[in-house]
């Protein structure tokens, strides 16, 4: 938690933002149980109310009046019952006192509070839900067919996007704790070892040091599937095993890196041949990313470096720019090369990654080249993003797109018989895939890699981390 005057601050120019126009209603988080009541999943706090108001608790709720610029914390105090089993508890004016709220309320007087404001006509402004408990909380409160606020989405992603320093200390914390763990997992990637014994000890790590992993860990032999959450396999020589991981700092900001590791430590020719061609993606990201630069130009321009290297290996043909035009590289590379990161590994996107990655003069395309990219704006000093190109032969969408080159029509049959060599593309059917993440900070004249080491990246590098 930062000091209270961050969140005075903060507090203080969402109202201004938002000036006038009622109520801003930011509910917190509950307890979730895993199997039963009294078993819940580990707490972890809504981002934006974090951001607002800082106090990881559950059972806490606010209103910001936009008109005098008044913000009220909801919350019970702790009974004695709770206290024989967690502790002393501070008292609902202590927590509100600590982030300079004057106004406290118990938490039904929350949903009371803001059904009058609805009753008389007052505007009230929330953010989309994605929490089932949320979800039935402001449904008890709110007309039937009440929309989130889009002003209020647009003020909070103005104020969010940017980091401050005191946040990039924090993201450089969770940096730290991700090195220890893609480094751990780097020394434990020897044959016979599990896919699970090596998220089980880099989660522990992020236990160790913070308030653990920012997302489910990604440790898989089959890296061409994007988000393999699977740890059952057993690691096998010739197989190369992703890591996607990253850590929570004990503020809730939060780091991402991937890496793709040989088994053994060393990579085979045709491995090699891949995985130069996805670092070279990565180093060209930092090499142009800037301010005033369209994240969505980073990506096409990665695009052209990946178009290059399968051109080379003779898996797809024709002039590079034509390729990435049409969007050749897509069928290798499924996902844009990164997303805005802070309080939530995917920066706010529960509140909609079209307002987050996107504006007016950057709508998102549905075209194949970039229509699965999550952030395209232009860049601006402050923002934190992830770089992570990848190369992936995934069977199914291969399968997909070369019915499509068989059936002659559409937008994917024109792309796979003008660009892609299927041929040799089969012979990759069980190469699986290579991702490689870093994070960057856009800064006034450029970027910089955030954490103070970079997780070892080039072959040689990996090869010493595994073999000591």
């Amino acid at each position: 938690m930062f000091k209270k005057e961050t969140y005075i601050a903060r507090r203080a120019e969402l109202a201004r933002k938002m000036e006038g126009r009622g109520l801003i209603v930011l509910p917190g988080h509950v307890e979730s149980p895993v199997n039963y009541r009294g078993n819940t999943y580990h707490f972890r706090q809504d981002s934006t109310f974090l951001y607002y108001f800082g106090l990881s608790v559950p059972g806490l709720a606010a209103v910001i009046d936009t008109d005098t610029g008044e913000a009220t914390l909801f919350g019970n105090d702790f009974t004695v019952d709770d206290i024989i089993w967690m502790g002393p508890q501070p008292r609902i004016g202590d927590l509100a006192a600590s982030v300079g709220v004057m106004r406290t309320a118990p938490f039904a007087a929350f949903a009371a509070g803001v059904g009058e404001a609805v009753a008389r006509e007052r505007k009230v402004h929330f953010l989309p839900p994605y929490r089932g408990e949320t979800k039935l909380l402001l449904g008890t409160m709110l007309p039937a067919g009440a929309a989130p606020s889009v002003d209020l989405i647009r003020a909070v992603v103005s104020m969010r996007d940017k980091k401050s320093d005191e946040e990039i200390e924090q993201i450089e914390e969770a940096c730290a704790t991700g090195y220890e763990m893609h480094t751990l997992a780097m020394s434990m990637c020897h044959l016979g070892v599990t896919e699970r014994e090596i998220a089980g000890a880099i989660e522990g790590v992020s236990l160790q040091r913070g308030w653990g992993v920012s997302f489910h860990p990604i440790v898989s032999q089959h890296g061409e599937t994007l988000h393999n959450h699977n740890h059952s396999g057993v690691l096998e020589a010739g197989r190369m095993l992703l890591v996607d991981a990253g850590a929570e700092a004990t503020s809730g900001y939060a780091s991402d890196f991937t890496r793709t590791i040989p088994v053994g430590g060393r990579f085979t020719a045709r491995q090699k041949d891949i995985y130069d061609i996805v670092l070279a993606a990565n180093n060209l990201a930092f090499d142009i990313a800037t301010p005033d630069v369209r994240y969505v130009d980073v990506h096409l321009a990665s695009a052209r470096v990946l178009v290059d290297g399968l051109r080379s290996l003779g898996l797809i043909r024709g002039s590079i720019d034509d390729a990435v035009a049409a969007g050749a590289h897509s069928l290798f590379m499924p996902h844009g090369l990164g997303h805005l990161m802070g309080l939530d590994v995917h920066d706010m996107e529960d509140i909609g990654e079209n307002y987050v990655g996107y504006d007016e003069e950057t709508p998102r395309s549905t075209h194949p080249s970039c229509s699965a990219c999550r952030m395209g704006r232009r860049l601006e000093a402050g923002m934190v993003v992830s770089v992570e190109p990848g190369i992936y032969f995934v069977p199914a969408l291969i399968d997909k797109w070369r019915s499509s080159e068989g059936a002659g029509g559409g937008t994917l049959g024109k792309i796979a018989a003008g660009f892609i060599d299927f041929a040799r593309v089969e012979s990759y059917l069980d190469f699986g895939g290579i991702r490689l993440e870093d994070d960057m900070l856009i800064t006034p004249d450029g970027n910089r890699l955030l954490g103070a080491r970079r997780v070892p990246i080039t072959p040689d590098e990996i090869a010493k981390a595994v073999n000591g």
